[in-house]
């Protein structure tokens, strides 16, 4: 009887362990509800960000600016959307292309998104606003936290000056 409670401890010392190391002191996304980019994210974590404005308005505008990375290189992707009905879908796509960006541009991307926080994706009630919406998706993210925010009003205006400039329009 002894020996059975002995083996009973053990068992549950060894989960507690377990378990203990699936949350333990990697910086793992339950640890935080905000992660802040360039302190909890860094530049190499990121494989994705999204940029997306709709507006239901007459005419109806839609544009998309995507950042990501594939087999170890830098994109940016941007589209716009034009159209007399809403919602614009891809047939409505009237430019649109992808830029191969260096290393340094990736540097100059990821100034843009520092200070940013990252939150958990949640249902949104802000019925009909146009965005724009911010996805960042990144390392450890769990599938949740991707909710993007720039650190101010500027630093939108900032980046979307800097979107512009890289799709040359």
């Amino acid at each position: 009887m002894r020996e059975r409670k002995r083996s009973c401890i053990a068992a549950l010392a060894l989960l507690a362990v377990l378990a203990a190391g699936c949350t333990g002191t990697q910086g793992t996304v339950s640890e935080k509800a905000e992660f802040t980019v360039g302190e909890d994210i860094r530049k190499g974590d990121i494989t994705e960000f999204y940029y997306t404005y709709d507006s239901s308005a007459f005419p109806p505008e839609y544009r998309r600016y995507r950042f990501y990375t594939e087999d170890w290189k830098y994109y940016f992707y941007h589209e716009k959307r034009e159209g007399e009905e809403w919602p614009l879908t891809e047939k409505h796509i009237t430019v649109s292309g992808t830029v191969n960006m260096a290393e340094d541009g990736w540097d100059g991307f990821f100034g843009y998104l520092e200070g940013g926080t990252v939150v958990e994706c949640g249902e949104n009630l802000d019925s009909g606003d146009a965005g724009p919406w911010l996805y960042l998706y990144w390392k450890n993210d769990g599938g949740e936290y991707r909710e993007f925010a720039f650190p101010s009003r500027q630093a939108l205006a900032s980046f979307e000056e800097y979107c512009e400039k890289m799709k040359g329009e």
